[in-house]
């Protein structure tokens, strides 16, 4: 039985592609520095305060990138809908002819 043909998913516009490897970004510095402040916090040293510092701004800026793709994602959206459409629904999928009601047989009662 051959398997079907994937579905091709369509490009992130620029944008959101760039929100996106910003937010991974923050997310990896923001690991990292946790790890440096739970090896410094081992260690007793002084790069604790620092480092805390570094992953609290971190955990900020990645909240902040997040919702930068959220924000993105929906002026795309709304670009590739088009200026002035009334119904949000615009432009999003196709709808497909489907079958029309179906009739009912009535039961008659004797």
């Amino acid at each position: 039985m051959p398997m079907p043909a994937a579905r091709r998913r369509r490009r992130l516009p620029d944008e959101v592609r760039a929100a996106a490897v910003r937010a991974w970004m923050f997310l990896s510095c923001t690991l990292i520095s946790l790890i440096v402040a739970t090896l410094a916090s081992y260690a007793r040293s002084w790069l604790l305060t620092p480092a805390l510092m570094a992953t609290a701004l971190g955990v900020f800026g990645t909240a902040w990138c997040l919702l930068e793709i959220l924000i993105s994602r929906q002026i795309a959206a709304q670009r590739r809908r088009g200026p002035n459409s009334a119904d949000p629904m615009t432009g999003s999928r196709e709808r497909r002819a489907g079958p029309g009601p179906v009739d009912q047989p009535r039961l008659r009662r004797v």
